[in-house]
């Protein structure tokens, strides 16, 4: 049986206990306020002077795969899908609104980039299309070299190749804002019966 000083230590560790499981829930309910609803990229548009010329660019060059486009919009254009990411092409109405420099590359302008485990072979693959390109190396003082190869599509948007998982993420906040996506934020996939058998040919 407990005396009197034992049954208030219960009770004080009894309500220190439901404080903290106050404060825990508190604190949880403000950080999925403050939290910011996104997922991942899903695609990136581009204005373009060719349609049918970007996506062979973007099919031969990058792999990418022309998915059907929903037929509500009534403008020209073309969606590609690969990597988790998508490439929207729009069919520019004023090609003074694509970029002005189309053959100088410089890895200081605005671009996209796709990271490669092969980048060696990236560098044959542009070769071989006759795509005119730089490659540089950065980052070997500190011991995390990265490889780096940029070029043009058809309408100078720069992309770049690169190995930058060389290199460490170090969060210089809470690590616990970064999202790392998975397969949740991959678009549903809908194969048609040809797509099935070629798939089951693999």
């Amino acid at each position: 049986m407990q005396n009197q000083p034992e049954r208030k230590n219960v009770h004080a560790k009894y309500e220190e206990e439901k404080e903290q499981e106050q404060e825990q829930e508190k604190k949880s309910t403000t950080d999925k306020q403050n939290e910011i609803p996104l997922m991942a990229l899903n695609h990136v548009s581009r204005l373009c002077k060719n349609v049918k010329e970007s996506v062979d660019f973007y099919t031969k060059v990058l792999g990418f795969v022309l998915i059907e486009r929903p037929q509500a919009f009534d403008f020209n254009g073309a969606w590609l899908f690969n990597y988790g990411v998508g490439i929207h092409l729009v069919q520019a109405k004023d090609e003074d609104r694509l970029p002005s420099d189309t053959d100088t590359l410089d890895p200081m302008d605005n671009h996209i980039s796709f990271q490669s485990e092969d980048m060696e072979g990236m560098v044959e693959r542009v070769k071989q299309l006759n795509v005119k390109y730089l490659k540089r190396t950065v980052g070997e003082e500190e011991g995390a070299a990265i490889d780096q190869l940029f070029f043009r599509d058809p309408d100078g948007h720069m992309i770049e190749i690169c190995n930058c998982e060389n290199v460490k993420l170090v969060p210089q906040r809470s690590i616990g804002r970064i999202k790392l996506p998975f397969d949740r934020h991959i678009p549903p996939l809908e194969l048609g019966k040809k797509d099935d058998a070629n798939a089951a040919k693999a």
